[in-house]
């Protein structure tokens, strides 16, 4: 989800998971650090969470200093997108003349690169199709490196495995939406959206501050659990959204 306004090329070759390639970044490769700038960069809600607690920020803290909002095209589902430096190069507000100064925390989409990752899903079918292709920038020249991967080596490496698997029911959230094609959410579900994916604080909450535990029948070690843990209140949200969006049997309210 990460696109850039440098010269780039999406290789139309699908990949699979065990595809291999050559590629290496490293501080003393001439094009280091130029693959951080002028980008426009789709944050996920596990992306944001990471990032805010690296920096210590609360969730509206995050977005304020750091998001940029937007609409997925096609839908009226709300995106944050990295809001970059107001300078000429209009650089990644975390990136030093030494690389990444969240590198442990980075986006998902900057540990893909040079891997794009892509879900597909036709209007009539039920399964979705995930691919992968390579993003070549002709300022990149990771490719020219001896270090060899496969598609799923690398993910694992990068560790974007993992956030593909956090964010699995987010992006099941956009296919499903997007595949609706003209329909309008209400605003309600809108709102609901923006909070369970980015205003995890504020989601905190409306779970334990409001009658949510009474509507809802949530069993009593998940509510210890995401009690305890942000990772796993991100997790249940989404996964309590798509019952409210789609009507699934995730979670349903208490009968009357």
């Amino acid at each position: 989800m990460k696109k850039t306004h440098h010269e780039s090329h999406l290789d139309p070759l699908q990949l699979k998971s065990d595809s291999r390639f050559n590629f290496r970044c490293h501080k003393d490769a001439p094009c280091f650090n130029q693959c951080c700038s002028n980008i426009r960069l789709v944050l996920t809600p596990y992306d944001i969470l990471r990032m805010k607690e690296k920096l210590n920020l609360t969730s509206a803290e995050f977005l304020m200093k750091h998001g940029r909002k937007e609409t997925l095209e096609k839908t009226s589902l709300p995106l944050v997108t990295l809001k970059m430096s107001e300078n000429e190069e209009k650089n990644c507000p975390f990136l030093a003349s030494e690389g990444c100064g969240i590198y442990p925390d980075r986006p998902a989409s900057c540990r893909y690169y040079p891997i794009g990752f892509a879900i597909m899903k036709k209007a009539d079918e039920q399964n979705k199709e995930e691919f992968f292709f390579f993003v070549r920038e002709d300022h990149c020249l990771g490719f020219e490196e001896d270090a060899q991967w496969t598609v799923q080596s690398w993910r694992e490496d990068q560790g974007a495995d993992l956030y593909d698997r956090m964010n699995a029911d987010w992006f099941e959230i956009l296919i499903k939406t997007k595949s609706l094609g003209a329909v309008e959410l209400s605003a309600r579900s809108l709102n609901l959206f923006h909070m369970v994916s980015y205003e995890l604080d504020t989601f905190r909450k409306f779970v334990f501050e409001s009658p949510f535990l009474e509507t809802y029948d949530i069993p009593a070690d998940v509510v210890e659990e995401i009690r305890a843990d942000d990772t796993a209140l991100m997790r249940f949200g989404l996964s309590w959204l798509k019952s409210v969006l789609f009507d699934e049997e995730n979670y349903k309210p208490r009968k009357a």
